[in-house]
C-alpha cells in the first residue's frame, strides 16, 4: 500500500487552532467485520489492533476529570473491542452523550445478537454507516451481502424506537463512491429519507456526507491510478476558509486504541501525533492535568477534506448548500 503521506506534507494547509475540547473520539481498534475502500482506518478482520481495559480506564478518568460532554467512539466495527459496553455504559453514567459508529452489519455478528438492545437500553446515538441507498452501490464499495444486512440492521435499530424515538438517535454516513466532492447534504438526505421509508419502511434522523479522504486504502487507490493530484486539486480548488472555524479537530481529540493522542482521526491513521513542545508522542495521561485550548493543530494536504465545498466532519456537512455552491 502506498503511504500518501510524504504527498501531503508538501501541501501548503491554513494554520488552525483548538478551542473548547468537547468531544473525545476513541478508537477502540481497527478489528472489523468489513473491509471496505474507502475505509481511512484500513480496518479489516485480520487487524488485531485492540485497547485494553487499563486504556479504557484512563479514557473514563479523562472524560470525568475534563467533564467532557460527548464520547465518540470508533473502530473497526468498535462493538467488537470486548471493553466496548464498559466503557459506553460508564461513559452514561459520567452523564456524557455516547456516539457508537456502527457499520450495521455487526448487529448479526456472533456474541453480538443482543447489541441493539444494549444500545438502546443505554441510549447510545448510533451513527451508522450505509455509502448509498443504492444495492448496487454498497455492494460495490463494501462487499456482497452488506446492503442487505445493513438494511436488516436498520429495521432492527427502528424495532427499538430508533429513529422515532427523540432520545434513540439514529444518523446515516454517506461517502461518495470515488474522488469526487459528496453532493449537497440536505437535499441527498431527502432522497435517503424517501427511497429508504418508501421501499424498506426505514426512518432515521439526519444523514451525515463525507469527503473520501486521501489516505490509506482510498489514497493508494488515487496514487495507483494516477489521481491523487486531480483529487487534491479538486479539493483544494473547493477550498472555504469560512469552514476553517467549524473542523472537528477545533474541539475535538482523537485517541487510538493505546492511549496516544491525535488531532483528529484522521491524523491518528496517519501517524502524525498531536504536537506538545518537543514529545514526539502525546498519551492521554499527560493532557489529564493539561488545559489544550489555543493550541496549535497538525495539518497537511488532507486536511481540505474537511474544508472543501460545504465542509465535512465528524457530523456531516459545515454549510448548507446555497453558502457554497458556486
Amino acid at each position: 500500500m502506498r503511504d500518501t503521506l510524504p504527498l501531503l506534507e508538501e501541501i501548503y494547509f491554513p494554520a488552525v487552532r483548538r478551542g473548547k475540547l468537547e468531544t473525545l473520539q476513541v478508537n477502540v481498534g481497527y478489528r472489523c467485520n468489513q473491509s471496505c475502500f474507502h475505509c481511512h482506518v484500513n480496518a479489516g478482520p485480520n487487524r488485531t489492533e485492540e485497547m485494553t481495559g487499563d486504556v479504557a480506564d484512563l479514557v473514563l478518568e479523562f472524560l470525568r476529570r475534563k467533564q467532557i460532554s460527548t464520547l465518540d467512539i470508533t473502530g473497526g466495527a468498535p462493538e467488537l473491542n470486548p471493553y466496548f459496553r464498559r466503557l459506553a455504559k460508564s461513559a452514561r453514567k459520567l452523564g456524557a452523550k455516547v456516539m457508537d459508529r456502527c457499520n450495521l452489519t455487526i448487529l448479526e455478528q456472533p456474541a453480538q445478537e443482543d447489541l441493539a438492545e444494549f444500545l438502546a437500553s443505554e441510549r447510545i446515538e448510533v451513527i451508522a454507516s450505509l455509502p448509498c441507498y443504492l444495492h448496487d452501490n454498497v455492494e460495490r464499495q463494501r462487499g456482497k451481502g452488506v446492503f442487505e444486512g445493513s438494511i436488516r440492521g436498520l429495521k432492527q435499530l427502528n424495532a427499538l424506537g430508533y429513529g422515532r424515538d427523540p432520545r434513540l438517535v439514529l444518523n446515516l454516513v454517506y461517502n461518495p463512491q470515488g474522488p469526487s466532492l459528496p453532493p449537497p447534504q440536505a437535499a441527498l438526505e431527502a432522497d435517503y429519507k424517501r427511497v429508504l421509508q418508501e421501499q424498506y419502511d426505514i426512518v432515521f434522523n439526519k444523514l451525515y456526507v463525507l469527503a473520501n479522504m486521501p489516505i490509506q486504502r482510498f489514497g493508494s487507490s488515487l496514487v495507483s491510478k494516477g489521481e491523487f493530484e486531480n483529487y487534491l486539486d479538486l479539493l483544494q480548488d473547493a477550498h472555504l476558509d469560512a469552514n476553517l472555524d467549524g473542523v472537528m479537530c477545533r474541539s475535538l481529540i482523537s485517541v487510538d486504541w493505546r492511549g496516544y493522542v491525535y488531532d483528529c482521526d484522521f491524523n491518528q491513521m496517519l501517524d502524525l501525533p498531536t504536537a506538545r513542545g518537543a514529545r514526539e508522542r502525546v498519551h492521554l495521561a499527560d493532557l489529564l492535568d493539561d488545559n489544550i485550548e489555543g493550541n496549535a493543530i497538525r495539518v497537511a494536504g488532507h486536511c481540505y477534506g474537511c474544508t472543501a465545498g460545504q465542509g465535512s466532519s465528524c457530523g456531516g456537512a459545515l454549510k448548507e448548500a446555497a453558502e457554497w455552491t458556486r
